[in-house]
């Protein structure tokens, strides 16, 4: 018996995996396909154009930044259900509107006018019926310091480079943004209660909740 079997996760499932930056979400991801034997979505930070210019420049590429993560990610995920689901996916649709653009909006690195045209294209796009959410969103969290550690440790150097009041920020928004998230079904997991690298055995425990929440869920569904 596999481990999607033993632990009833259906083949057509689609897992997301949500998080600020350095908890790890692309190595839970990975951890996870390869258990399932699904295949994984992950995000293309290497090839957006913008991604360098923006933490150069918030203000001036704050909405360029986040109308094209609009864009790849509605694509993802609507080519992830569109071939029948198995996979796991590195970073939600969720997070751009309700974390970034509303912080660029609050700050004011971006403008009303660009925040109510991302925001509303986003409702036409996401917020329907007629778009597929995640089975289930698994939101990786840990202390602030715990996370800083890491991006230390293995971040990329513009993530290295920004002030730590940032990601204080983000983290903050973050617990916020997960506390009033009810789009899908959410699976907490904490960094400190596995360790995929040193432990692999420890994804089990992760995995049978993933079932239980996935199977509960389409349960209430068929009520």
């Amino acid at each position: 018996m596999n481990a999607r079997e033993k632990f009833s996760i259906p083949k057509n499932a689609v897992i997301t995996v949500a998080g600020t930056v350095g908890v790890g979400k692309s190595t839970m991801t990975n951890s996870i396909a390869t258990n399932l034997g699904f295949a994984t979505s992950m995000e293309k930070v290497d090839t957006n154009p913008y991604l360098d210019k923006f933490y150069n420049d918030f203000e001036r590429w704050s909405f360029h930044l986040q109308i094209y993560f609009l864009a790849e990610r509605f694509k993802e995920q609507k080519r992830m259900f569109e071939t029948g689901g198995g996979f796991v996916q590195d970073r939600s649709i969720y997070e751009d509107t309700g974390i970034f653009a509303r912080m660029h909006y609050e700050k004011g690195t971006m403008t009303s006018i660009d925040y109510e045209t991302y925001t509303s294209l986003f409702e036409a796009m996401v917020m329907t019926p007629y778009f597929p959410h995640p089975d289930v969103l698994i939101y990786i969290e840990g202390s602030l310091q715990d996370i800083i550690d890491r991006i230390k440790l293995r971040g990329r150097p513009m993530e290295q480079q920004t002030p730590i009041a940032y990601w204080e920020e983000m983290h903050k928004r973050y617990e916020n943004w997960i506390n009033n998230f009810t789009t899908c079904p959410v699976l907490r997991v904490n960094i400190n209660d596995y360790d995929l690298k040193e432990d692999p055995k420890s994804l089990e425990v992760i995995l049978k909740r993933i079932g239980e929440t996935i199977n509960g869920n389409r349960n209430l569904q068929h009520v």
